[in-house]
């Protein structure tokens, strides 16, 4: 297996011969994947502490590639992203008591892949590693009557003392001749499920009608369904299914919630890792490219040099269409007609993401949405565009801040957009999503894949009504089931 490490500045590097090639993070961005690369894993040791940092595009963009990585998105966003609920907190860690007593309260150290210089830290560095895969770790004991909490922290090896360094160049060396094993998650016997809502939402998923329609048709393939809200997330446990109907992101409770459901063994949908690639536009794009789905020709910028903003100008022509990597219901999505337009935009965007994506823009009355469940079309609605306005939602408008809608079964779709839909879910996963598509002169383009599409009465249901929400309770009862075998 070919081995990457991905750095800042290749002149950081320790002296120590490693059998991996090194480069900076633009030569991973622009160069890779190479065509016919040997399967490839990636370290990349670029600065992350920062959400949408150089060192996060690094691991999203090795996911989207295919490439093994360490550490993952996931990882990283367990270590920097916080949550506002306390009990969502995801980095830290009940230390099992032989561990605990080997230790005493406030004391830490410093973790390089799982390898430490303090002897009594051995197995509790492991340990950390384990449930946190990152190069560089700091972690500190806090002890308690009942039990003892690992708190885990992420940590630059640039920071660490010139001891400490030395150390990290040998784990290093030590990391890159293991093989990389992916943790499993633990399995559940009993069949309750949590709903997550929010009712303050101001566009929710699904309305409370569709709610109740998921609640009855869980009721009748034997599950038991609960509604429940962040406040109640602390308790998820207890459940043997999560169904998110909240409105997703990385930096939000969602995302910690997934990720602690499925750290306890529950069958979630949508899972933290479709709600980590669908939220970015960046992944999407780079793996779109990388299992040639059809797309509208993009290009991914991370500076706005009047140099750069022609050569753009040059290659999409104007209007050209601009997206924030994090960005849903046409926000953070801007077309501009000029070259100064382009110039000023990108600037303000590049202030907010390390990347921003640039794509050529597509003129249709309407966008396709195939809502795909397991890798087959479910259900599919034409959104039409906001009078007016060259988007499906006109944020500016209070009167007509959306177009209307065509709800049809399936088999009315092209076979063209089915099959890009289907193509590019798979590349996410598994789950439930929805996949946005333009056709147009004859070609189809996928704009994006959603986790956790809208499902709501008398719009996504109207062809399928009450068994489209048969269809998905179903799945999870067909995951529970594989689960017990």
């Amino acid at each position: 297996m070919n081995t990457l490490i991905v750095v800042d500045s290749i002149d950081e590097m320790p002296d120590v011969d490693l059998p991996a090639t090194v480069i900076d993070f633009e030569t991973y961005l622009a160069d890779y994947p190479k065509l016919g690369e040997r399967k490839t894993r990636v370290i990349n040791l670029c600065e992350s502490s920062k959400y949408l940092s150089k060192g996060y595009y690094c691991s999203l963009l090795a996911e989207a590639r295919q490439h093994k990585v360490l550490p993952s998105v996931n990882t990283i966003n367990d270590l920097i992203i916080e949550s506002d609920d306390q009990s969502l907190q995801v980095a830290t860690l009940t230390l099992p008591k032989s561990l605990s007593d080997q230790v005493i309260e406030g004391a830490s150290c410093e973790v390089f892949f799982g390898l430490t210089f303090d002897g009594a830290f051995k197995g509790i560095a492991k340990f950390a590693f384990e449930h946190f895969a990152s190069p560089c770790l700091q972690i500190l004991v806090h002890k308690q009557a009942n039990a003892s909490t690992l708190i885990v922290k992420p940590l630059d090896w640039r920071d660490v003392t010139a001891k400490a360094r030395d150390f990290f160049g040998k784990a290093l060396q030590s990391h890159i001749q293991k093989t990389w094993i992916k943790r499993t998650m633990k399995k559940s016997t009993r069949w309750d499920m949590a709903i997550l809502c929010n009712d303050s939402e101001a566009t929710p998923p699904s309305d409370k009608k569709a709610i109740k329609h998921f609640v009855q048709a869980a009721k009748k393939v034997g599950i038991n369904a609960q509604v429940i809200d962040s406040n109640q997330a602390a308790n998820i446990s207890h459940f043997d299914a999560l169904f998110i109907r909240e409105t997703t992101a990385i930096n939000h409770p969602t995302y910690h919630l997934a990720r602690k459901a499925e750290r306890e063994g529950l069958v979630v949908i949508d899972d933290a890792n479709s709600i980590l690639k669908c939220c970015n536009k960046v992944f999407l794009q780079d793996a779109f490219s990388y299992h040639k789905v059809p797309v509208p020709k993009s290009d991914f910028v991370y500076e706005s040099s009047l140099e750069t903003c022609v050569s753009l100008s040059e290659k999409f022509g104007f209007p050209m269409v601009l997206k924030l990597p994090e960005s849903s219901f046409s926000l953070g999505v801007y077309k501009v007609n000029d070259l100064d337009e382009l110039q000023t935009r990108l600037n303000e965007m590049l202030a907010q993401s390390a990347l921003v994506l640039v794509q050529e823009y597509i003129f249709t009355e309407f966008d396709w949405r195939i809502g795909v469940l397991n890798g087959k079309p479910i259900y599919a609605c034409r959104y039409f565009m906001a009078r007016g306005h060259w988007q499906i939602y006109n944020h500016a408008s209070s009167k007509d801040s959306s177009g209307g809608f065509d709800t049809l079964p399936t088999f009315e779709v092209p076979k063209s957009v089915l099959d890009a839909a289907i193509k590019a879910s798979g590349i996410i996963g598994k789950g439930l999503y929805g996949v946005d598509i333009k056709q147009a002169n004859g070609k189809v383009y996928v704009i994006e894949v959603n986790d956790n599409p809208s499902i709501e009465s008398k719009i996504e249901d109207k062809y399928l009504g009450k068994e489209l929400y048969m269809i998905i309770m179903q799945e999870f009862v067909n995951r529970l089931e594989a689960r017990i075998r």
